[in-house]
């Protein structure tokens, strides 16, 4: 299941996991340069703000013995205004760097997302959605928490560091060379417990996507889990994978925590024992108190900052493994791609349709053909119908035709023109699909049926909805064609969806209507209107209709009989009657019941 793959995943992509991955956020950055430099310069300003605040401190303690009261005051107001300085500079670069990070995470999670609704459907049986979300939205975070924090205080403790270590030379080069040698010993468990979080991160957020996808799985299935009662086992599924994501973080925050600790305890033991031997510098005259308060807050400054570089050291390994699974997903190899130079559909498209020996296989079972050598013409403005029982490639014509899926052989054309040889966007453009399970998002009534025409007035959305019988139904909504229909258009009914559906394919006006039992969910009176307004259309386009209730295809120019991934017959309703083959039977099965 989702959690055996994650783990699978994880170790197969495990050796890939380098800090270099954050590399790959550069082009994201780069047209931001402007904006990165006034950081980086107000981050530079308040690190060197910082390093000069101990030597106004010396000069005040100091003070206390050798200056008068004025020289004094003086050097009170130095260590304020440099103080002051500090404040305004870190709020610039608070707001520089931080607007930076919400920029260029907002630029990525409108990249992947773009990258991922042109994706095939193909790619999508790899992976759940779930776990796409996951990278989009919790990936996205943990580099924003880089890029919008991290690295700026990376630089600034970087920065304070070496520049601390550089004045406590200065100050006293006998101390600095003793805290040096603690240097070795804080470096060994940042490396070798830092491989070890490099591991534990990437594992972490595959669980964490892993969670995501089971929960949006069984979410969007809700009613399906309830009407089985699978509600305790689906709970139980989840707090699985939950309880698997905690563990896994559990032990990524025991071993940093291991770090932190040895790492601190490693410095701060150190420092104290510097300092031991500074306070009998300053019995000896050899040094002053200023130097050595002064040298006891850089090396308190240096500490601190090797302390939050070895924490930061952690969070960098996160984002570079989010930033990692995110540029999987933008460089993703879609199976189904657009020609470098695309041919043009002719204008006006015609809607002639042609399959010429097609064999297909979906990538989820390769040994069995979907479509076994296919080959029929449909003449512009002809209805044809494709019957036969489920499983018989009917629906795949469907999929071919709109080229979500390529044929591992033959060729599937319009007017003429391979689909391989075109833009996707381009024929598809004329082609109006009302799906077996109808599509109705989250919005009102009006922008449902105007998702394939963006732009078209109130009038016609009515209009549409009259001839698919759906104006009745959505005039008496609260706010009628104005109104909310629910995500997944939950507040309407089965029937309802496909009607809005079919205006939502009417108001497309497009040469070429794919209807995948269109009236499948109909009571019989509102599929006599659909009926009624389908035959209106279908005289003006071509007309590619499945159903399983061979009432809806009597009428039809020519039926195909599909069966077992080939062609079986073709004729119109009464010739194929007449033939005695499967047609007839699957018609005396339908028509002897319905009597």
């Amino acid at each position: 299941m989702a959690a055996d793959r994650t783990l699978t995943d994880a170790a197969e992509r495990e050796k890939s996991k380098r800090i270099g991955a954050l590399r790959e956020l550069w082009p994201f950055i780069r047209p931001y340069k402007a904006l990165m430099l006034a950081a980086l310069v107000a981050l530079v300003i308040t690190a060197c703000i910082s390093l000069t605040l101990p030597l106004a401190v010396r000069r005040v303690v100091d003070g206390f013995q050798n200056a008068g009261v004025v020289l004094l005051d003086q050097y009170f107001g130095a260590a304020l205004m440099i103080a002051g300085l500090l404040a305004l500079g870190t709020g610039m670069r608070y707001y520089l760097v931080t607007r930076l990070g919400e920029r260029v995470v907002a630029d990525i999670r409108k990249a992947v997302f773009g990258r991922m609704i042109r994706m095939s459907p193909a790619f999508f049986e790899n992976i759940m959605t779930g776990e796409v979300l996951s990278r989009i939205t919790t990936d996205t975070t943990l580099i924003l928490s880089v890029i919008g924090s991290s690295i700026s205080v990376a630089l600034r403790n970087a920065l304070i560091m070496f520049g601390g270590l550089i004045l406590m030379l200065i100050t006293s080069t006998k101390l600095t060379g003793l805290v040096l040698l603690i240097v070795p010993a804080v470096l060994i468990p940042i490396i070798v417990l830092g491989r070890r979080l490099r591991v534990l991160s990437r594992e972490n957020q595959e669980w964490i996507a892993s969670s995501s996808g089971t929960a949006s799985e069984t979410l969007l299935s809700a009613q399906t889990v309830q009407a089985f009662t699978a509600e305790a086992s689906e709970a139980d599924r989840f707090d699985l994978v939950t309880e698997k994501s905690f563990g896994s973080a559990l032990t990524r925050i025991k071993t940093r925590a291991l770090m932190t600790i040895i790492v601190i305890a490693l410095i701060f033991s150190g420092v104290v024992g510097v300092l031991w031997i500074g306070a009998r510098d300053v019995r000896n005259d050899i040094m002053t108190i200023g130097e050595l308060v002064q040298f006891v807050i850089y090396a308190m400054m240096v500490a601190g900052a090797a302390g939050a570089l070895s924490e930061i050291w952690s969070e960098l390994q996160r984002a570079a493994g989010a930033t990692e699974r995110l540029i999987e997903l933008l460089g993703a190899d879609d199976p189904v791609k657009d020609p470098a130079n695309p041919r043009p559909l002719p204008e006006p498209a015609q809607g002639a349709i042609a399959f010429k020996d097609v064999r297909f296989f979906y990538p989820s079972r390769p040994h069995h053909p979907a479509l076994d050598g296919v080959s029929f013409e449909i003449a512009p403005g002809e209805t044809v119908a494709l019957v036969g029982p489920s499983g018989a490639g009917k629906s795949t014509i469907i999929q071919l035709l709109q080229r979500f899926y390529d044929p591992q052989s033959g060729v599937v054309s319009i007017d003429g023109v391979p689909l391989s040889e075109m833009a996707r966007a381009d024929f598809r453009r004329h082609i109006a699909l009302v799906p077996q399970d109808p599509v109705i998002f989250a919005a009102s009534a009006a922008d449902n049926i105007r998702f394939g025409q963006k732009d078209a007035p109130i009038e016609d959305v009515i209009a549409a909805a009259k001839s698919a019988a759906a104006d009745a139904f959505l005039s008496k909504l609260p706010e009628g064609y104005d109104s909310y229909v629910g995500e997944r258009g939950i507040m309407l009914s089965g029937g309802q969806k496909q009607r809005v559906a079919i205006a939502r394919a009417i108001l497309r006006d497009a040469p070429i209507l794919l209807l995948d039992e269109a009236t499948s969910a109909l009571d019989s009176e509102s599929e006599m209107a659909v009926q009624k307004a389908v035959e209106d259309m279908a005289r003006t386009r071509t007309t590619l209709i499945i159903a399983h209730r061979l009432a809806t295809v009597k009428k039809a120019d020519r039926i195909i009989v599909f069966d077992d991934g080939k062609i079986v017959a073709t004729g119109t309703h009464d010739e194929l009657v007449a033939q005695d083959g499967l047609y007839a039977r699957l018609a005396r099965l339908q028509f002897t019941n319905a009597g």
